[in-house]
């Protein structure tokens, strides 16, 4: 998987995790280091609306391998 980055926009559905059963396009603020399980991370960001503006700030625990560009995820 490419390395997440501050300003990258992915969109998250429900392989990153279940609770985006309806999708949403995410824009990174920061990857966190925290410990979690592994192939598990933290991100904050804001949730960007159609028009692509911030409706919402949001920190996300999300699998790397249901984000865009992972290996699995394509």
């Amino acid at each position: 998987m490419t390395t997440l980055k501050a300003g990258d926009l992915v969109h998250l559905t429900r392989a990153a995790s279940v609770q985006f059963g309806t999708p949403i396009t995410f824009r990174v603020i920061r990857v966190l280091d925290w410990i979690t399980y592994d192939g598990w991370v933290w991100l904050n960001g804001y949730e960007l609306n159609a028009k692509g503006d911030a409706v919402a700030r949001r920190s996300v625990f999300v699998q790397r391998a249901g984000l865009p560009g992972s290996a699995s995820a394509r």
